[in-house]
């Protein structure tokens, strides 16, 4: 009888070594980010996927947002190769980097319990299905994003009343606003010699 428990085991190890040799098995992503601004994006399903998702962000700083909210509160349909919620989602700079993740599922869920859940999870470096208790088939993609900053900082002096600068404001001129325009103190006009 021992014979064997070592035969089995041995076949076991031998099994279980060939089918996990170390190398990370390459699946086709669910999703894909399309960035369509410094600080915005869009979320594209793949073909093949479940037909209802949910989107959540967790940023650097520990904030968590439903990015599909709904007046149910349940995750919405999303189609293959169109934009989740045919919108584009803008990120808060100030929040840094997110982690996007994107739960597939075979029937709508309720969105509370996931909630929850990522912040019962928001220390853990990766999330999958197995982390979270939710009904039926349910697959996560984790994508990440980081929005950049959209208006560069503006720099100039006060223009006076006879249209010279007072030189402050780090001496670098008049501000010139975006349509090529000059700020003007109180008192003064565009008209003025």
């Amino acid at each position: 009888m021992k014979r064997w428990s070592k035969v089995l085991a041995v076949a076991a190890l031998a099994a279980a070594s060939g089918s996990c040799d170390g190398k990370k098995v390459d699946r086709p992503a669910r999703a894909q980010l399309r960035k369509t601004g410094p600080a915005t994006v869009e979320v594209i399903p793949t073909e093949g996927q479940l037909p209802y998702c949910m989107l959540y962000t967790v940023s650097e700083k520990g904030v968590i947002r439903q990015l599909t909210l709904t007046r149910e509160n349940r995750s919405i349909r999303c189609d293959p190769t169109k934009p989740i919620a045919n919108t584009s989602f803008r990120i808060p700079v100030q929040e840094g980097k997110v982690r996007m993740y994107i739960f597939f599922s075979d029937d709508r869920i309720p969105a509370g319990p996931v909630a929850q859940q990522l912040y019962d999870l928001r220390g853990q470096d990766r999330i999958n299905a197995m982390d979270l208790r939710l009904p039926g088939r349910v697959f996560v993609e984790t994508l990440e994003f980081s929005p950049e900053d959209t208006a560069p900082p503006v720099t100039g002096a006060v223009v006076g009343s006879d249209g010279g600068t007072n030189g402050a404001a780090n001496g670098a001129g008049a501000p010139v606003l975006p349509d090529g325009g000059t700020v003007l103190t109180p008192g003064s006009s565009e008209n003025a010699p």
